[in-house]
């Protein structure tokens, strides 16, 4: 099941952007036999900044045709590790082929498109700024490919 981490503004090198990637590359090899992944990141940039409905427009169009939607969203559901774990192996398990992962902008996601998700998850009720929902999405995944494997990254 590929994953699609599709994130509205452009992250630069920095320690965010190598932590990101360096989770991503232990997900894609953790996962690999676990019919998870590869993941890969998807911005899309409103340069006219004409809001959260162009931008919503330019995530849908990076969407894979059939893909599972799921945002990350502060009034999304707040699930555990082991349950998010879970929650993929269950896309992977009903033949789900690619799932999007979906990050706003600095307004978040635009509801009509909030309203199209398949699911929602939050981070909890605080509001993180994207770098950062990339980074803990990226090390969530690194985290369920472990759990599915039996690994000893994930401590109960």
């Amino acid at each position: 099941m590929r994953i699609h981490i599709c994130a509205v503004g452009r992250l630069r090198a920095g320690p965010e952007k190598s932590l990101i990637d360096d989770y991503l590359t232990r997900f894609d090899r953790t996962g690999r036999s676990l019919g998870l992944g590869p993941a890969r990141i998807i911005e899309v940039e409103d340069k006219k900044n004409a809001g959260m409905g162009a931008e919503a427009t330019l995530l849908r169009k990076a969407f894979p045709k059939g893909a599972l939607i799921c945002t990350l969203d502060e009034r999304g559901k707040v699930i555990s590790s082991p349950d998010f774990s879970k929650k993929l192996a269950d896309w992977r398990d009903t033949g789900q082929q690619d799932v999007v992962f979906v990050i706003g902008g600095a307004d978040g996601i635009d509801a009509s498109l909030r309203a199209e998700a398949d699911f929602s998850i939050s981070f909890g009720k605080m509001v993180w700024p994207h770098m950062m929902v990339r980074l803990m999405l990226s090390e969530q995944l690194y985290r369920a490919a472990t759990i599915q494997s039996g690994g000893p990254y994930h401590r109960v």
